[in-house]
């Protein structure tokens, strides 16, 4: 069934990244959760089918009518968010799941000496629990290897410090086989034994380093003794926690209750991303689009939409997680922000999806209207190159030469942030001898503007000129010569480390390599590069011809030039017929042509 209209955008937008996705119908009911390894390829298939597996799922696909998405870090991570999005919101197309079947974690008890075992129960007991583990062959790997570094004990003796003072308890075989360092007897300080747990709760919150490194020694031990066998095993098990990214951002048993807040501004939109984290479990996710009416500050816009987002879904979360601090006080809430840990995860979580969303919007939006996108990034411009006005138009210019010859300079114009090639202008460079870029600079320039005074044309808004210092400095003083220098801003851009010069200044600006700025200021420095080169080559090509030409005895500049411009090439006058060459040449002249080209043989 193929997607309708109104929902191809949706289809297009969807990032090739892990994540899940929910399906509603025309009433906002929610039909569907799924999880998705790529959410892009995944729904795309549920438009994409001649036939479905069941009529329910074509019923399915018939009804919806929006689409949302959630992106995670790993697929691990969207299987956990969809088990839990399901039990909580029981879609009418999902498998009905019960919280009775959940996924185990690993728990570390509260008391003197604690173990450490595997469990699906969750007690509020003051034990510390991870995970949880969407591959119990996974969380097992890493108990075994946990346990097999820091040997700990699984009886269930009271070891309190009176009964070890008494001796009311013996060794065991797990201390005989190096599973346990024999705390019952005192054979271990519990200071030494904390430190073992302190450690087990690093690598279990994610520091798997250590266990790496350990796991590649043991590796090359086992291959300096031949033991390949076990070698193999340790290499299997390396790569199995190379491949797993710790335990999951979208699950922490250490937070409670609270929501999380992020925002994204634009030009004239906002846009805020909030999570719910119910019993450390997300709920609920949401993004949702503010447009701005006057000079709002991104703390209002934030509070804003925040106060939409409880109007739907109700606020009983006792603290909120934000990206800054916000100016709101109330009593029954605390505000954080975090730097590190768990917060700081599900935070960043809600970061990715905002900023994707806001991507995401702000190309439909350029593509239904174009001048949106144009305003965008020349108010960037203007704010990055610190300009006085949007540069609406700008002139590039570039020259090229070879080896002195032929020097020719090329000037290309963008209006709007894009290329106006009816402005594209080339320049054969008349007043400067041999490879002078300076002074083929200072030509060009005034050469351009001082037309541009004559016939009054409009002047940019600013001037780009490829090259460094000296190019820069000649070109101001061709401004400076016309009247013009301080009523365009012009700049420099030098290619080795695309360094920005203003002048006057000593010192480059750098803009970040990923700014639309400068990936402006590059397409143009590239498409007058360009347009020069073509218009160089094409001079170039047309001298070696026209020498060719005028090796024929009787044949000057003009008449090859004359013969070239009419046949464009030498391959063409070779082949052309006594009386064509008579009508542009005389006959004179196409004789000698005609002669030099067809020899008789004798």
């Amino acid at each position: 069934m193929p997607a309708q209209d109104f929902l191809k955008d949706a289809i297009r937008s969807l990032p090739n990244k892990p994540g899940i996705y929910k399906y509603f119908d025309t009433e906002g009911e929610l039909l569907y959760i799924g999880k998705a390894k790529d959410l892009k390829k995944r729904v795309s298939s549920y438009f994409t089918k001649q036939h479905y597996e069941s009529n329910k799922t074509k019923r399915l696909v018939s009804l919806i009518h929006k689409i949302e998405f959630t992106i995670v870090d790993t697929e691990y991570d969207a299987l956990l968010l969809e088990n839990i999005l399901i039990k909580h919101h029981q879609p009418r197309y999902n498998v009905s799941l019960k919280d009775d079947k959940t996924y185990p974690f690993i728990k570390i008890t509260k008391e003197r000496f604690p173990k450490i075992f595997a469990t699906r129960r969750l007690l509020n007991d003051g034990a510390d629990y991870f995970g949880p583990y969407a591959s119990v062959d996974m969380m097992y790997i890493l108990l075994d290897l946990v346990k097999a570094m820091y040997p700990l004990r699984n009886c269930n003796l009271n070891l309190t410090e009176e009964n070890i003072k008494a001796k009311k308890f013996k060794i065991c075989l797990e201390y005989q086989i190096g599973n346990c360092k024999g705390p019952c007897e005192g054979f271990q300080t519990e200071d030494d034994y904390m430190l073992s747990i302190k450690s087990i709760g690093k690598i279990l919150k994610g520091n798997a380093s250590e266990v790496l490194n350990i796991l590649k020694e043991q590796m090359a031990e086992a291959s300096k003794e031949y033991k390949f066998e076990e070698a193999h095993q340790l290499k299997l098990k390396y790569n199995k926690l190379l491949d797993f990214h710790g335990r999951s951002t979208i699950v922490s048993q250490s937070i409670t209750d609270l929501d999380v807040f992020s925002i994204a501004e634009e030009q004239n939109f906002a846009f805020v991303n909030f999570l719910r984290v119910i019993n450390g479990m997300i709920v609920q996710t949401q993004t949702i689009e503010l447009k701005k009416k006057i000079e709002e500050s991104t703390d209002e816009l934030l509070q804003m939409g925040m106060a939409e987002i409880h109007s739907r879904y109700g606020n009983k979360a006792k603290e909120i997680v934000v990206p800054f601090e916000i100016e709101l006080e109330d009593k029954n809430i605390t505000f954080t922000v975090p730097k590190a840990g768990d917060k700081r995860k599900l935070l960043d979580l809600s970061l990715k999806n905002v900023l994707y969303f806001k991507r995401e919007k702000l190309a439909q939006y350029e593509k239904v209207n174009p001048d949106v996108r144009s305003d965008r990034i020349l108010a960037q411009m203007q704010k990055d190159l610190r300009l006085p006005h949007p540069p609406k138009r700008i002139d590039c210019f570039d020259n090229s030469n070879f080896q002195g010859a032929y020097p020719v300079s090329a000037m290309v114009c963008f209006i709007d942030a894009k290329p106006a090639k009816k402005e594209y202008r080339h320049y054969k460079v008349k007043t400067v001898v041999g490879p002078d870029d300076f002074a083929t600079m200072h030509e060009v320039i005034t050469r351009r503007y001082s037309r541009v005074l004559e016939e009054k044309l409009p002047l940019p808004e600013l001037i780009i000129v490829d090259g460094g210092k000296g190019q820069l400095s000649s070109a101001v003083d061709a401004l400076q010569k016309l009247g013009l220098y301080g009523k365009i801003p012009i700049i420099g851009i030098a290619k080795r480390l695309e360094e920005l010069y203003y002048p006057g200044d000593e010192l480059p600006l750098y803009i970040d390599k990923k700014s639309e700025t400068l990936k402006t200021i590059q397409q143009l420095r590239d498409e007058a590069h360009r347009f020069g080169i073509t218009f160089h080559r094409k001079l170039r090509n047309q001298g070696t011809l026209a020498t060719e030409l005028e090796d024929i005895e009787g044949i000057g500049e003009a008449t090859a030039e004359k013969l070239l411009k009419h046949f464009r090439s030498v391959k063409k006058i070779k082949e052309a017929a006594i009386d064509e060459l008579d009508e542009l040449v005389g006959k004179s002249k196409s004789k000698l042509v005609y002669e030099y080209f067809n020899p008789k043989t004798s």
